[in-house]
């Protein structure tokens, strides 16, 4: 048994926020945004705009890929650090949305490295028999949790969300092939929002030690991926596609030159969205396979690394 994607979709809010922009707003430049981060844009969650929203448009977008409906679900998993609400999750939320009222529905929070988390518990899931069909959702609002005056930060994250179709096949090749995850608890305040319901009663802005992070970041993303690889038997050289998190143009440099793989290999569109946390991964794979870049029987890895700190890799064929 297997978990085998169906299909593939995604949502982008309408505003986008070029860099001249948001030189508007804090101390920054288009020139400074580019060299370190090469992000050119991003998007923002209009007014009343919620993680929810997006959510919902790239599952109905995903469901149209498969040719399903909510009907043929029966589990919801939302990967998000930014909520709708404290509860009910953001799942049920987009469950209602989509005139679900069966199955089951809930988030995991894993930061950036959530749609990976995703993948690893809905693979399990469906290769044990607990679900038959699952609709696995990475959504963020991560402008509303930036401190908009700290341009170490805010001018790395946009908003958006991915989503895919996964369902349980016997006897294929296709699916997904093997799932790590990783976190160590010791580095998490190098990342972290300083607010929360138990701590602060407050929702918190997030705050970066973006040095020390990216250093982690490119040495553990890169042996997770070698692992992953590893456990699956296949050779990181045999893989057709990388798709990392979106995090920053340097951190995809660095982690391609240390594997040695091609610039053409790994999708990047971190320079359109710039960081959309849980929500990258399933943005570039979607923008790849619709572009055509990905096709069916590829062999794909995805890759994200977050705060907590979390890493992880999943190797599907797609």
């Amino acid at each position: 048994m297997r978990a085998v994607i169906r299909g593939i979709g995604s949502y982008l809010p309408e505003h986008i926020m070029h860099n001249a922009e948001m030189a508007e707003r804090v101390e920054t430049s288009d020139e400074w945004i580019r060299e370190r981060t090469g992000i050119h844009q991003r998007h923002i969650a209009a007014e009343g705009q919620f993680t929810s929203d997006l959510g919902f448009e790239a599952a109905k977008a995903a469901l149209a890929d498969a040719d399903m409906t909510a009907d043929d679900l029966d589990l919801i998993i939302v990967a998000t650090s930014t909520p709708d609400l404290t509860f009910p999750s953001t799942a049920t939320i987009i469950q209602e949305k989509l005139g679900m009222n069966h199955g089951a529905a809930f988030d995991i929070q894993a930061v950036c490295s959530g749609f990976i988390y995703g993948t690893h518990v809905v693979n399990a899931l469906l290769r044990s028999g607990g679900a038959k069909r699952a609709l696995l959702i990475g959504a963020e609002t991560f402008s509303r949790i930036l401190d908009w005056e700290d341009r170490g930060t805010c001018v790395l994250f946009g908003d958006g969300a991915g989503a895919i179709v996964v369902e349980a096949v016997e006897d294929t090749k296709d699916g997904i092939l093997h799932t790590f995850i990783r976190s160590d608890g010791r580095h998490r305040d190098m990342l972290y929002v300083d607010g929360g319901p138990s701590r602060t009663q407050t929702v918190g802005h997030l705050r970066m030690l973006g040095n020390q992070v990216f250093k982690h970041a490119v040495t553990d993303i890169s042996q997770v991926m070698r692992d992953c690889a590893e456990q699956a038997g296949v050779e990181i050289a045999d893989i057709d596609w990388f798709v990392p998190h979106q995090a920053n143009q340097r951190i995809l440099n660095a982690v391609a030159k240390k594997l040695k793989l091609r610039p053409g290999q790994v999708v990047s569109t971190v320079a359109q969205h710039a960081n959309t946390s849980a929500a990258s991964v399933p943005l570039a794979m979607n923008a790849a396979v619709k572009d055509g870049r990905i096709k069916r029987g590829d062999l794909v890895m995805l890759e994200a690394f977050g705060g907590g700190f979390t890493w992880g890799a999943a190797l599907l064929r797609y």
